[in-house]
């Protein structure tokens, strides 16, 4: 039998190696493993929440509706739907005669504007205003499209007029005009064209004379709705004029400054279109009908301007009515205080004579002096105050 290997041996040495080297291979590996698990773990405590996508509006192509009109009515094709996608909508007008396209958007993104402007020839200028709000009324022609701004304007019910009341909201429209279109662009909640539409369309004598229909027909609701505001402006202005002069005063500076500038944002949206309108009257591309409905628009924007100038004079009037009672409310206290004042001279006198140190004073030895004194005092002071409420100091 062989004897054992000596531990001292080289073979021994070897394996010896060998076991330890796996050893280390396999308390590695395990470390690896479970630092890999830690990590993981670690990036679920830290990692933020994944983003959750905001929902996609009800409209996110910005249409609000679009149909082509021919001869003065809505002509859907048979089995399309009510509101057609504004490419088919171009291509039926382009193929018919005498047939427009009315697109009307809501707040439109840059990508929307583009995608529209390529389908309807827009310039990239028109297309460009068209994303943005906030534009003054204007009216300009780019090659054979005309943009028409215009101001809409809304009154906000309010119980009673607050320093931070907001009487008037407005937004803007703008239309453009072309020969087979006629797109609206809306900023901003105020001035929906829902029920323009739905009138316009029971008129078919006005429809059938093309996309200027449409601008007419939008001027004429937003001067219409000016007037409206106007009515119920007047309102709140005879309520904070007769609050300025009641006995009982509840109008304060800061009620009429706040409805003051109100109406300066009224007048930015009103007084600008009396020039717009001027211009499209004498635009070549105008049809002739619709000159008479222009200026019946332009005639009842008059009204409104001549209405919004006279409110701010008015306003101007109450403020400086309300001022001069601030000053006249002062100058009766000022004399309140000083008629109180001289009545209360009249003991300080008689108690400052009798004070003095004086060996020597009429009356001082008397038993009579001080009820001689107060009764000096008693009734010096009542006369003054009598008279001076006479004479309307108290």
């Amino acid at each position: 039998m062989a004897p054992p290997p000596d531990e001292e041996s080289p073979g021994w040495e070897r394996e010896t190696t060998e076991g330890t080297a796996r050893l280390r291979e396999l308390l590695r590996r395990r470390r690896e493993k479970r630092n890999a698990l830690i990590g993981r773990f670690l990036d679920t405590l830290v990692r933020p929440a994944p983003r959750i996508p905001a929902p996609r509006r009800g409209n996110p192509d910005a249409v609000v509706d679009c149909a082509v009109y021919a001869s003065g009515t809505r002509r859907p094709e048979p089995g399309q739907p009510r509101q057609l996608p504004y490419a088919e909508a171009a291509r039926l007008a382009r193929r018919r005669r005498n047939a427009f396209v009315w697109l009307g958007l809501h707040e439109p993104d840059r990508a929307t504007m583009s995608l529209i402007a390529e389908v309807f020839g827009l310039h990239d200028l028109l297309a460009e205003q068209a994303i943005t709000g906030g534009h003054r009324p204007g009216v300009e022609t780019v090659g054979e499209v005309t943009r028409l701004v215009l101001r809409t304007a809304r009154y906000v019910e309010h119980d009673q007029l607050t320093e931070t009341s907001e009487v008037v909201e407005t937004g803007d429209i703008t239309v453009l005009v072309g020969p087979w279109f006629a797109i609206t662009v809306r900023h901003g909640p105020v001035g929906p064209l829902w029920a323009v539409r739905q009138e316009l369309e029971q008129r078919p004598e006005v429809l059938r004379h093309g996309p200027w229909a449409v601008a007419y027909a939008v001027g004429s609701r937003l001067v219409d709705n000016y007037l409206d505001v106007a009515g119920l402006v007047e309102r709140d202005l005879e309520r904070l004029e007769e609050e300025s002069f009641a006995t009982v005063r509840g109008a304060g500076i800061a009620h009429i400054y706040q409805l003051k500038r109100e109406m300066v944002e009224f007048k930015r949206a009103v007084l600008p279109l009396a020039e717009p309108l001027a211009k499209l009257l004498e635009t070549r591309e105008l049809p002739a009908a619709l000159r008479p409905y222009l200026v019946d628009v332009r005639g009842r924007l008059s009204r409104a301007v001549d209405r919004v100038a006279l409110f701010d004079d008015l306003l101007n009037s109450i403020l400086q009515a309300r001022l001069a009672q601030i000053s006249i409310d002062q100058n009766d206290d000022m004399r309140k205080i000083a008629a109180w004042a001289a009545i209360a001279a009249v003991p300080t006198v008689i108690a400052g004579i009798y004070g003095m140190n004086f060996e020597v004073f009429p009356g001082l030895a008397s038993p009579y002096g001080f009820p001689g004194a107060m009764g000096a005092m008693v009734v010096l002071g009542g006369g003054l105050y009598w008279r001076l409420k006479r004479t309307g100091w108290l």
